[in-house]
């Protein structure tokens, strides 16, 4: 095997200024911006119990009337990638301020209509205020101390629950006392106010990318995710085998297929494909869709125990509002293990908070099989899942944080609050395909079976567990080390800014997928960003000053340097000067070159990646593969044949075969030194 050497260019290091000092108090930060998430989350469910009385009140159909909640779930889902990209390009203060006046005039417009166009519209323009969570978290790993990040994120995780669980009794209480725009006319005014506290508290963060906005991408994902999600919440209503159930849902998932290389494709993507396929980022959101299964099925399958008459034997016959009362310390639960899990996070780690609150609520929903025939039982099992939920639902954003680039905050974590609302709404799609197949008739009317709601719990112990098992591997990952958390550390502060640059091949064109990553003189981690179809990149630095960069790129040696990066002049171009290669020379068994004998590159897997002919040595060199297990087959005039199976690696390879036996017998393979 060919060593390979680092081309390093010196330049004289300069020493780096202190970081700057973290702008606003980090208290308030904390708790405006936990204030807006609990706000957001109690405007999604606080119609919810309502849904049962809105056609009669309205004079519509169950099936109109439940677009009421579809259309959140949709502009939600619609608005989080799109507002966390545009605050990762542009501001987040300003995102999250235009997400809650949107979310404003939705309140506004619900509780001076009658109509049910008008308060479906009113319901979408709500849903846009999801998009607050993932805008928040970012905003907390900018502007917070190291140290702070941890309990921001459990208490901006936890804002889900607590305000789902703050609006239950609400809703409860507006239902018996007030008249039912009161849902509306709450959260408007609670809405304005927090827009005047976030405008006076939260500082605009300084890490912004700039750039155009990929229209062509979030309106593709935006179709998709209307098709997949309206499949999943009205397949229960249609028909889950339906003709249109199916057509929509696939309609979905090909555009969605489509979207994919659309956005490889595209400069400055909606959401960087590269980075979220990575292993690391990957991991993470497969574990949030299973967790987010698991957290709803919670609040779902409580909620009918806990209102289900006595005659069925199992429920406990509650009204809204007391079955809305016991689910508070469900939703108590996650703000008083907030700064527990972010203790748990600061001492072993992210990854053992995820495996931890998923290990609760598997062994919990386990339990709740057998232990749910009392109101004692169901508001215990609830509150140990929530317990388990805190845990998961802190420790997903900051490992999303440690694997993504500074830059890519707002919009990494957006796509796993999408995740997340994805396994909540598969979790209601599974529940009320189940509860309708399994019922049984008392006082003559049909309820879920005891049997029927046991399987969502054994389903939301599997999904718990298999949240376990995804967690197992990050252990041993370096992308979540500690060293690896840039939360809050020296980016951070009015001085912090975007540097953007370019990697180039040495006839100027772009290396496309090439990272770059950015430390301290002294090997100290900034930041690291992935180059799109132009080969461009940005990275965020606390100030100006001579930095260590380090740039690679998938059949190129890497190139490290000592550059000096500053946002107010032109970043140079970084060059990868030297293609790995893989290579080598045919001979005979004499040692006689072979001249023009074929040379096939194949897959481990049987595809074929090249073919070449060797030169008037013998010898032949083709540009690296990517990592992976490989043939080399060769093939001489004179009928002889050979063939070599090989592991490239991140270096130059030799690869030389000596042909010794004719077509007919046995091919000879015999491996040379490694040079």
């Amino acid at each position: 095997m060919r060593e390979t050497r680092v081309p390093t260019d010196h330049a004289p290091a300069t020493e780096r200024a202190a970081g700057p000092a973290v702008r606003g108090n980090p208290t308030l930060i904390v708790v405006m911006l936990s204030l807006c998430g609990t706000v957001v989350s109690l405007q999604q469910t606080l119609l919810l119990p309502l849904l049962a009385e809105l056609p009669e009140l309205l004079d519509t159909s169950v099936d109109n009337a439940s677009w009421l909640v579809t259309a959140t779930l949709l502009s939600g889902a619609v608005a989080t990638p799109t507002v966390s990209r545009l605050a990762d390009m542009h501001g987040k203060r300003r995102m999250m301020m235009v997400a809650l006046a949107v979310s404003v005039a939705g309140s506004l417009l619900g509780a001076l209509s009658e109509a049910l166009p008008l308060l479906i519209t009113a319901r979408a323009l709500q849903g846009v205020g999801m998009a607050l969570v993932p805008v928040g978290i970012a905003i907390m790993r900018d502007e917070l101390p190291r140290d702070r990040v941890p309990l921001g994120v459990a208490m901006m995780s936890a804002t889900l629950a607590i305000g789902a669980g703050a609006a239950l009794p609400l809703s409860g209480v507006i239902s018996e006392h007030l008249d039912w725009h009161a849902c509306f006319w709450l959260t408007g005014v609670v809405g304005v106010v927090l827009m005047a506290g976030a405008r006076a508290l939260i500082p605009e963060s300084p890490v912004r990318t700039g750039g155009a906005f990929d229209l062509r991408g979030a309106l593709l994902l935006s179709l998709s995710l209307s098709a997949i999600l309206v499949a999943l919440t009205k397949g229960g209503q249609w028909g889950w085998t339906s003709p249109l159930t199916l057509g929509v849902a696939a309609a979905g998932l090909v555009m969605l297929a489509a979207w994919v290389p659309l956005e490889l494709r595209t400069p400055n993507p909606l959401i960087d494909v590269r980075v979220a396929s990575r292993r690391a980022v990957l991991i993470v959101n497969v574990a949030s869709v299973f967790a987010g299964f698991a957290m709803y099925a919670n609040m779902l399958v409580s909620m009918q125990l806990l209102q289900l008459p006595e005659e069925t034997g199992y429920g406990l016959g509650l009204d809204v509002l007391h079955a809305g009362l016991w689910m508070v310390p469900n939703a108590a639960a996650f703000g008083l293990m907030a700064p527990v899990s972010a203790s748990l996070t600061r001492r072993l780690g992210p990854q053992t908070t995820l495996i931890t609150g998923a290990a609760i609520m598997a062994t919990t929903y386990v339990g709740r099989v057998y232990y749910s025939g009392s109101l004692g039982e169901v508001v215990v099992g609830s509150v140990l899942v929530g317990i388990g939920t805190a845990l998961v639902y802190s420790a997903l954003p900051t490992l999303i944080m440690r694997a993504v680039p500074i830059t890519e905050t707002a919009s990494a974590n957006g796509l796993n609050v999408l995740l997340r609302s994805l396994g909540t709404s598969t979790a209601s799609a599974a529940t009320a395909a189940i509860t309708s197949a399994a019922v049984t008739t008392v006082g003559g009317q049909v309820w879920p079976t005891l049997q029927g709601l046991t399987t969502i719990f054994w389903l939301a112990a599997g999904s718990s567990a298999v949240t376990v098992a995804l967690g197992v591997p990050m252990l041993r990952m370096r992308e979540y080390a500690v060293g690896a958390d840039r939360s809050g550390a020296e980016v951070t502060g009015a001085t912090s800014q975007v540097v953007k640059g370019q990697v180039v091949d040495p006839k100027g064109r772009a290396i496309r997928g090439a990272v770059v990553t950015v430390l301290t003189p002294d090997g100290g981690a900034i930041d690291w960003g992935q180059a799109d179809t132009e080969g461009r990149f940005s990275v965020a630095i606390p100030d100006a000053g001579d930095y260590l960069v380090v740039t690679t790129a998938d059949g190129w040696r890497p190139r490290s340097r000592i550059m000096h990066l500053d946002n107010s002049e032109p970043l140079p171009l970084i060059g990868l000067r030297d293609r790995l290669t893989l290579e080598g020379t045919v001979t005979d068994a004499d040692g006689v070159p072979i001249v023009d004998a074929l040379v096939v590159l194949t897959r481990h897997t049987g595809e074929v990646v090249g073919s070449l002919r060797t030169d008037h040595d013998g010898h032949y060199a083709m540009p690296r593969p990517s990592n992976g297990r490989y043939v080399v087959t060769v093939a001489a005039r004179e009928g002889l044949m050979g063939a070599r199976a090989i592991t490239v690696l991140d270096t130059a390879r030799d690869v030389d075969l000596v042909l010794g036996t004719p077509l007919a017998g046995d091919p000879s393979v015999r491996e040379q030194p490694t040079r």
